[in-house]
C-alpha cells in the first residue's frame, strides 16, 4: 500500500508553490517561451510569426493535453496523493496560450492551480469513502509501472542494434533485478538494470558513431582533390544555411528571457524537493512510497529519452520546455533544503539554455546518439503504455472481479474501436475511473455487492 497515497493534502507553503508556479507557467505559456506538451512546441512557431492565431493555437495545445489531463494526469494524482506535471503543466499551456491579455494569464494559471491544491484532496477524501474505493484499487498500478518501465533500454537496444545486442541487455538486466532484490532489498529493484542498460545504449550508439566518422575520414583521405576543399566548403554551407540561421534566432530568443527560465526552474526544482511532485508515471509511485533517491533514479536516466527531442525542438520553434531537460526532477527530489533546490533549479535552467547552441551542434555530429534518445522515447511509451493497461485491469479485478475487468477492458476496447479518442496511455486510467463510479451506481441499485479487500 501506498503511503501517499490515502490522500492529498498540502501544507501551506506547498500550496503556495504549486499557485506561484502554475500562475507562471501559464505567463510564460501566453509568451510562448515554453510549453510543457512536445507535441505543442513545433506549432508555437508560427504563432511566434504571426502565421497562427492565439485561439488556434491553444485549441491544438487542449487537442493534444485533454486526453493527458484527464485521463492520465488526474487519476495518477487522486491514487497515488502525489502531484505530476500532466496534471499541472499541460492546463496552464492552454490557459496560458488562451489568455488574450498578458496579465489574465497567471491569473488563470493561479486559479488552476488553486483548483488542484484545495478541490482534488477533497475530490480524493471523498472517493475514498464510496462503497467501491477505486483509488486505492488503482494503487495496484504501481507494481507493472515500476517493474516493466525497468526493460525500456533493453527494447531501446533491440530496436536500434538487433536482436543479439538486445538479448545480452535483457539477462544483464534481469541478473541485476533479481542481484538487486536479493541484496539490497530496500533499494528499487529496477535501479541498477536501468542504469546499465541506459549506459550499455549510449556505449553502443557512442561506438557506432565513432566507427562511422572514422570511415568517412579514411574515405575523404583516399578521395582525391577533396582534402583541401572540404573544410572551407562545410564553412560556406554552415553560414549560408538558412536552418542554422533560425536556431541561432531562436537560441538568441530564448537567451534574452534567461531570467524568467532561472525563476522557472527555481520552482520547479523546488515543488520536486518537497516531495508532492512526480516527474514521472512510475516516479510518482516511488514517491508515494518515499523512495526520493530510486525517484531521482528512474527520472534521471528518462532524461536520456529527452535532451535531443527538447534541445532540437527548442532551436526549430523558439519555444523551450516548462522542465527543461527535467534534471531538475531527480536534482529536486534529493536535495535537503528548499533553498539548495531554488537555488540549483535556477542555476540548472540557465546552463541548459545557454547550452542550447552547443547541444544542437553535437546532437549533428552524433547522429547514432540522436537516434538512440528517439528509441529511449518510443520505448517509454510502449513498456509504460503495456503497464498501465495491465494494471488498470488489476485495479479492475479488485475493485469488482469479473464485471469490473469487463467494464474497464471494454472501455479500453470501445475507445480503441473508435479511433482511439482518447490517447492509449491515459485510457486505461480512465476506464478505471468511469469503472469505478459505474460500480458505485450499481451498488446504490441493489445490483452489485463490493469485493471484501
Amino acid at each position: 500500500m501506498l503511503a501517499a497515497g490515502e490522500s492529498l493534502s498540502f501544507t501551506l507553503s506547498q500550496e503556495l508553490t504549486v499557485i506561484v508556479l502554475c500562475a507562471l507557467t501559464a505567463l510564460i505559456s501566453h509568451l510562448a517561451l515554453a510549453v510543457f506538451n512536445d507535441g505543442v512546441r513545433p506549432f508555437l512557431l508560427d504563432f511566434i510569426r504571426g502565421g497562427s492565431t492565439r485561439g488556434a493555437t491553444a485549441a491544438v495545445s487542449f487537442g493534444l493535453s485533454a486526453g493527458f489531463i484527464f485521463g492520465l494526469g488526474a487519476p495518477m494524482a487522486l491514487s497515488t496523493g502525489v502531484l505530476n506535471p500532466w496534471l499541472l503543466f499541460l492546463p496552464t499551456d492552454v490557459l496560458g496560450l488562451l489568455a488574450p491579455r498578458r496579465w489574465l494569464a497567471p491569473l488563470l494559471g493561479a486559479g488552476w492551480g488553486a483548483i488542484v491544491v484545495f478541490a482534488l484532496g477533497g475530490a480524493n477524501s471523498a472517493a475514498h469513502e464510496l462503497p467501491v474505493d477505486f483509488l486505492t484499487a488503482m494503487q495496484e498500478m504501481s507494481t507493472p509501472i515500476l517493474f516493466l518501465f525497468t526493460l525500456f533500454p533493453v527494447l531501446a537496444i533491440v530496436r536500434q542494434f538487433g536482436r543479439v545486442h538486445g538479448a545480452v541487455a535483457g539477462v544483464i538486466e534481469l541478473v541485476l533485478v533479481v542481484m538487486t532484490m536479493k541484496l539490497w532489498p530496500k533499494m528499487f529493484a529496477g535501479a541498477l538494470a536501468m542504469a546499465v542498460g541506459v549506459l550499455m545504449l549510449i556505449g553502443f550508439a557512442v561506438a557506432q558513431d565513432v566507427r562511422r566518422r572514422r570511415e568517412e575520414r579514411a574515405a575523404a583521405a583516399t578521395a582525391p582533390g577533396t582534402s583541401a576543399a572540404t573544410p572551407a566548403a562545410a564553412e560556406t554551407s554552415g553560414a549560408d544555411d538558412p536552418m542554422a540561421s533560425l536556431f541561432s534566432a531562436n537560441a538568441l530568443r530564448l537567451r534574452r528571457h534567461l531570467p524568467l527560465f532561472m525563476l522557472l526552474g527555481a520552482g520547479v526544482c523546488l515543488l520536486a524537493q518537497m516531495h508532492v511532485f512526480g516527474g514521472g508515471e512510475a516516479t510518482s509511485f516511488l514517491i508515494a512510497k518515499g523512495d526520493h533517491s530510486g525517484a531521482a533514479q528512474v527520472d534521471f536516466y528518462r532524461v536520456f529519452g529527452f535532451v535531443p527531442l527538447i534541445a532540437t525542438t527548442a532551436l526549430a520553434s523558439g519555444a523551450y520546455g516548462i522542465a527543461g531537460f527535467t534534471l531538475v526532477y531527480p536534482i529536486g527530489y534529493l536535495l535537503p533544503s528548499p533553498y539548495l533546490a531554488v537555488v540549483c533549479g535556477a542555476l540548472v535552467f540557465a546552463a541548459e539554455v545557454l547550452a542550447l547552441s552547443a547541444i544542437g551542434r553535437a546532437l549533428g555530429r552524433l547522429p547514432s546518439v540522436r537516434d538512440s534518445s528517439e528509441h529511449l522515447r518510443g520505448a517509454i511509451s510502449d513498456t509504460i503504455e503495456l503497464a498501465i493497461l495491465f494494471g488498470s485491469l488489476m485495479a479492475a479485478n479488485t475493485m469488482g472481479g469479473g464485471l469490473g475487468i469487463l467494464i474497464v477492458g471494454g472501455l479500453y476496447l470501445l475507445n480503441e474501436a473508435m479511433g482511439r479518442k482518447v490517447v492509449r496511455m491515459a485510457a486505461a486510467p480512465a476506464a478505471v475511473l468511469v469503472g469505478g463510479v459505474l460500480l458505485n451506481v450499481l451498488y446504490w441499485l441493489d445490483l452489485f455487492t463490493p469485493i471484501k479487500s
